[in-house]
């Protein structure tokens, strides 16, 4: 049997009056969204997935370091000494980016652009191999959140400073989604943008939306667990989503702004579950960032319902839950 995660609720979600769930989706972010929702027939879906679709191209015009045009990618190309004026929307993201990065100490970074470029996981081009120590240093010493200064709409750009909001971009994205359907006035959905998740409402049959959590593919044997996502957003952060091998080892794309390197420790995945999903990734990628026992340390103390797959020394994975997401456990 599945470990199931019910989440406390204020008001129990309510069964939709009328409708059937139906879907619909399409690309964004270089991967794919899709949505479920309770519909009536008379709907106009095609009307409804492009609302969803503008919500998501929206996001990738302004924070994607993929599209030269975005504003992201014109502030960290602006020279020293000027004030870039950003989207609402941008700063929104940018300043919980920041307060991430207070709160874990620096593990959550959104100035980590030249560095992620460095690794290869960025949009230029790579050699395939690992950078040499000397450049990593000089970027990683250009760099740093610290460095960020807002004043109203405006971004200073110090000079060689380069965002990346890949780490909580895509979990912004997921509710830009969310509340292009709450704007239509639709009241029970599922929607997912590459496997990030955000579930309101309930299904005409009266069940929640029940999702299972994602694991790494090497924990096949591993206890499966479910969550009813009722407001309630889940991320996930894994060292096999994207990554490169060089000479027998392998090289993630989360970055350690400590060394400006992969991190090196045991974590494989951490997934999160917030009111939000911006919130849900930026804190899988800092727990990411830090090792396990510190990980799972730092989620009890910011009451983070946080899961945690760490290989084991005897060998295979272990997998730890927060007390915040222990006690979600039915």
């Amino acid at each position: 049997m599945p470990r199931v995660l019910v989440p406390a609720l204020t008001t129990p979600p309510a069964r939709p009056v009328g409708g059937s769930v139906r879907a619909f989706g399409g690309a964004t972010m270089g991967t794919t969204w899709s949505a479920k929702a309770v519909l009536p027939a008379t709907v106009d879906l095609p009307a409804l997935e492009a609302m969803v679709q503008r919500a998501l191209d929206a996001v990738v015009t302004q924070m994607s370091p993929w599209a030269p045009l975005s504003d992201l990618s014109r502030y960290n190309r602006a020279p020293a000494g000027g004030w870039i004026r950003l989207p609402e929307a941008t700063l929104t993201v940018l300043r919980r980016a920041i307060e991430v990065a207070e709160a874990s100490d620096g593990a959550f970074d959104p100035t980590l652009g030249a560095l992620t470029d460095l690794w290869g996981f960025g949009p230029r081009p790579f050699s395939g191999a690992p950078p040499e120590r000397d450049a990593v240093a000089a970027l990683r010493e250009a760099g740093g959140w610290k460095r960020l200064t807002l004043d109203g709409e405006a971004l200073f750009q110090p000079g060689g400073l380069r965002l990346d909001l890949n780490g909580i971009a895509k979990g912004f994205g997921v509710d830009q989604a969310a509340a292009a359907l709450d704007k239509a006035g639709v009241k029970s959905y599922l929607v997912e943008v590459g496997g990030e998740l955000r579930g309101t409402g309930a299904k005409p049959d009266g069940q929640p939306w029940w999702v299972e959590l994602e694991r790494p593919p090497s924990a096949n044997d591993a206890e499966k667990t479910v969550v009813a996502l009722h407001d309630l957003a889940i991320a996930t952060s894994g060292d096999y989503r994207r990554f490169f091998d060089h000479e027998g080892r392998r090289y993630a794309h989360t970055l350690d702004p400590a060394t400006g390197a992969p991190v090196t420790h045991a974590t494989v995945s951490v997934t999160v579950l917030a009111k939000d999903c911006m919130s849900a990734d930026a804190w899988a990628t800092a727990l990411t960032v830090m090792a396990p026992d510190a990980a799972l340390a730092f989620a009890a103390k910011h009451d983070l319902a946080a899961l945690i797959v760490s290989r084991a020394a005897s060998g295979g994975l272990e997998e730890r839950l927060s007390p915040a997401l222990r006690a979600m456990l039915d």
